[in-house]
């Protein structure tokens, strides 16, 4: 379902891109350069204008509602975290094995002998 979704905001991407070029500007844009001049003469400029408006602010709305669909589907819980309140009462009274147990005490290393006085020679 998100990956349909995901395709259908990237076809209304491309779309609006196109769209928008198509759009006669101040400067001439792009629909003169691929034949838009021809869609002019036909259906005539106002009515191209306004077909274009109408259809850039519908794939512009179209992209906005797909993409807060894509959070309403999304899944929030990370792979194999599914925390339900029975297990969380379980891991809380759940004890840990030797938990109670102490630890043994450590034992203090024996002191090196100590060397022979210097009063004395050894034999």
């Amino acid at each position: 379902m998100l990956t349909a979704i995901i395709v259908l905001i990237c076809i209304c991407t491309v779309l609006l891109i196109l769209v928008v070029l198509i759009q006669n500007s101040k400067g001439g844009g792009l629909a003169g350069e691929f034949g838009g001049l021809g869609s002019n003469q036909l259906m005539g400029v106002k009515k191209t204008t306004d077909l274009l408006e109408q259809v850039t602010w519908g794939l512009g709305i179209a992209i906005m509602l797909l993409t807060l669909t894509t959070y309403v589907v999304i899944d929030r819980n990370p792979i194999g975290a599914t925390i339900n309140s029975a297990n969380v009462d379980a891991a809380a009274t759940k004890t840990v094995p030797g938990a109670g147990m102490q630890a043994p005490a450590q034992q203090k290393p024996a002191a090196p002998a100590t060397a022979p006085q210097s009063g004395t020679p050894a034999k």
